[in-house]
């Protein structure tokens, strides 16, 4: 089963849920806001595609954060700030059923790896 993690009141999450429902592809839904995530989870993905893609650093939590803050430079710091501070997770985070892992909002990459046959855009 293809999962999609981010926050439900995003509006890049909507443009994602609209493009999967559309296409017709069921998925189930981990809001970080109200499940948190797991640090194992987060180590994963960073090993996958580096913890710099995961961290959203053009959102208002990361301007909200105070220099110090920002300035991680090791993959378990940012693990663990992503933890503190979900909203830093960039969204939507794809987990598919053939362990492909896409991160953001591209429906290119998304008509590639999960539209089904004859639906591509």
């Amino acid at each position: 089963m293809t999962t999609i993690y981010g926050i439900k009141n995003c509006d890049t999450m909507k443009k994602a849920f609209a493009w999967l429902d559309e296409h017709g592809l069921s998925y189930t839904f981990h809001d970080y806001k109200k499940s948190g995530i797991d640090s194992a989870r987060l180590h994963a993905w960073s090993k996958a595609i580096g913890w710099k893609s995961l961290v959203n650093t053009r959102g208002t939590t990361w301007r909200k954060l105070p220099a110090e803050r920002q300035a991680i430079d090791t993959q378990s710091a940012a693990v663990q700030l992503m933890q503190e501070f979900p909203s830093l997770i960039r969204r939507p985070v794809i987990e598919t059923d053939g362990g492909q892992l896409l991160v953001g909002l591209d429906l290119a990459l998304y008509t590639s790896f999960l539209a089904p046959e004859g639906k591509a855009e």
